[in-house]
């Protein structure tokens, strides 16, 4: 356990790993486990681990506690539509990560397969929902107001009309007055002209915006959490992910899953990165590129992944090796990640005419040290600008590779 020996906890996440810890015990000695197995499942839909993003003991702790029930499990107590899923994704995780230094044999080990998912909840339209309760909401006012107004009109009904007869009386003495002192006071033979409309000066035109400046910047980079990721039903080469990445709930192309707003992606991954790998990760997401569909299905946004850069003369076979961007560990899905020198505000969604991400895009690699980085001598449209600009989220952290250097990112 020397990776788990070298994390530092804060005091608040130690007493939240004691409380797991004794969690994890009651489940071991508790005669119905039922319950608390179902508040474990969603307790767990929305974290990578017991602490959120961060391995503890706390995880082991879990593990040794479900694993033996989960290995009984049918595939349907598993991921059916009353399973348990996001226990059974813990375990897998703690059983083949290095993080938790638990060297489990392979014959000892939950049996797990990623692409056995009986049962997917159906996203919800957040924005649909959010009108259909509007309307619900109205209907139920229109209907309770309804009986009181009729009330409301009928016992005023004869004092609205006396109202009305006497101010129509008034109006006619005031206007009959205002005619005798307007005849009085103008001399005979003249009538009051009428004064010229002054002419408005025409209006001028709003100035138009100032263009952008040129800058990686207008890319959208974010944190994203992978919640599932399955093989595409139509493509051999695509993985089919869900990814919450900060979106508001109503956002086009979002929809909500386990409690998150989230997009789906596809990522050309299938080959090159184990499936088992895409679960419940972190990663940094191209979130404003134009949506596209992709064997069907539409995918919102991009994984970013690197890859040894092509030389001179090579066909790019896309055979690879790729390995995924990461942030830092204690990374929030959303956070903004952008290149130092280079913070700008990004595009809405990117102008395919513009070019702009096909233009930056070559700047993206990576360091001796595994860093990712934005090269401003790579891009000629930048005239003659140079220097590294390290990849970095919003809270400080840099964003990295596991080996590749002097990669392409993309």
């Amino acid at each position: 356990m020397a990776a788990l020996d070298a994390q530092k906890y804060t005091p608040a996440e130690e007493s939240e790993i004691q409380q797991w810890v004794a969690r994890a015990d009651s489940l071991k000695t508790a005669a119905d486990k039922q319950s608390l197995l179902d508040s474990l499942n969603n307790d767990l839909a929305s974290r990578t681990t017991a602490l959120g993003t961060k391995p503890s003991k706390a995880d082991v702790a879990i593990y040794e506690a479900v694993a033996p029930l989960v290995k009984a499990w049918s595939p349907e107590e598993r991921t059916g539509q009353q399973g348990r899923p996001n226990i059974v994704r813990l375990v897998d995780f703690v059983q083949n990560s290095p993080l938790f230094g638990l060297s489990v044999a392979d014959a000892d080990k939950v049996a797990v397969d990623a692409d056995e998912v009986l049962y997917v909840k159906p996203p919800v339209d957040a924005k649909a929902e959010k009108e259909r309760l509007k309307k619900e909401k109205a209907a139920a006012a229109a209907a309770a107001a309804e009986g009181g107004a009729k009330t409301l009109v009928d016992r005023t009904k004869e004092a609205a009309a006396a109202v009305a007869g006497k101010a129509a009386e008034v109006k006619d003495k005031v206007v009959e007055a205002a005619q005798g002192a307007t005849a009085a006071a103008a001399p005979e033979g003249k009538q009051k002209q009428k004064k010229e409309k002054k002419e408005k000066a025409p209006k001028q035109p709003a100035p138009p915006p100032a263009p952008a400046v040129l800058s990686p910047g207008l890319i959208d980079l974010r944190v994203g959490h992978i919640l599932k990721a399955i093989k595409h039903p139509e493509a051999d080469s695509l993985y089919v992910s869900t990814i919450a990445m900060g979106d508001k709930a109503g956002t086009d192309d979002t929809a909500e899953f386990e409690g998150q707003v989230c997009r789906t992606v596809c990522s050309g991954l299938n080959g090159l990165v184990p499936l088992e790998e895409m679960q419940g990760r972190k990663v940094v997401v191209v979130c404003n590129l134009k949506p596209v569909k992709m064997r069907g299905i539409k995918s919102s946004a991009m994984v970013l992944a690197a890859s040894p850069r092509i030389k001179e003369g090579e066909a790019d076979d896309h055979k690879g090796p790729v390995e995924l961007v990461n942030p830092p560990a204690d990374a929030k899905a959303g956070e903004r990640v952008y290149f130092e020198g280079w913070q700008a505000e990004p595009e809405k969604v990117l102008n395919p005419k513009k070019k702009i991400w096909e233009t930056f895009q070559p700047g993206f690699t990576t360091t001796d040290d595994l860093e990712v980085a934005f090269d401003a001598g790579v891009v000629k449209e930048l005239e003659g600008k140079t220097g590294l600009g390290k990849l970095v989220t919003e809270s400080g952290g840099v964003c990295k590779v596991p080996s590749l250097k002097g990669a392409q990112v993309r």
